[in-house]
């Protein structure tokens, strides 16, 4: 696939199913994932590739989150995160460790792993498979972080969903560059 269309026609889907990348893919995407922009080079981003029985696992880890964090959680909640994990056949987990640097701050450490994300994103687009990045209340939160056992400077910064698209697919129409450019020459 042609880079240039590669990067205006990426777009997420919802609908994932199997097939999802092989191993050999998987490797070939995480070695893009991690050319992404990382300033003095600290190597912030790490993944946890969730597929087969550790859905299950993940699905585990997600009921007991709402249960300790929303303790007044009807059946309906519980069961909504305990299906979270199924939307796909294979889940990354982005996360983001903070390495203590001068002149490198949090912030820009978690934006190389959205760098990562968006590479592995494109990836699977060229290899014709299709993901979604989604974070909510499983992101950027203490209390998920200790139940998937990060260590205390790492954070969950989303979750990309990854199989082969088997509905439509979000096509968005290109913005026009002059609303959102501004040219000072």
């Amino acid at each position: 696939m042609d880079a240039i269309e590669n990067l205006i026609k990426r777009s997420s889907s919802g609908h994932l199913d199997l097939p999802i990348p092989n191993r050999e893919e998987l490797d070939l995407i995480y070695q893009a994932a991690l050319r992404a922009p990382d300033h003095k080079g600290l190597k912030p981003s790490r993944f946890i590739e969730v597929s087969g029985e550790g859905l299950d696992k993940l699905s585990n880890i997600f009921v007991k989150f709402v249960k300790e964090n929303d303790p007044d959680s009807d059946e309906s909640t519980v069961e909504k995160f305990r299906r979270m994990p199924y939307r796909a056949p294979l889940i990354i987990i982005l996360v983001s460790g903070y390495k203590e640097n001068m002149g490198v701050p949090e912030i820009e450490q978690m934006m190389s792993t959205a760098c990562s994300a968006q590479s592995i994103l494109l990836a699977l687009n060229a290899f014709h498979y299709s993901g979604m990045w989604r974070t909510g209340r499983l992101s950027f939160n203490e209390s998920i972080s200790n139940l998937l056992g990060l260590q205390k400077n790492e954070t969950v910064i989303g979750y990309l969903y990854i199989g082969t698209n088997v509905g439509p697919k979000k096509q968005k129409d290109l913005p026009k560059n002059a609303d959102f450019v501004e040219i000072w020459s």
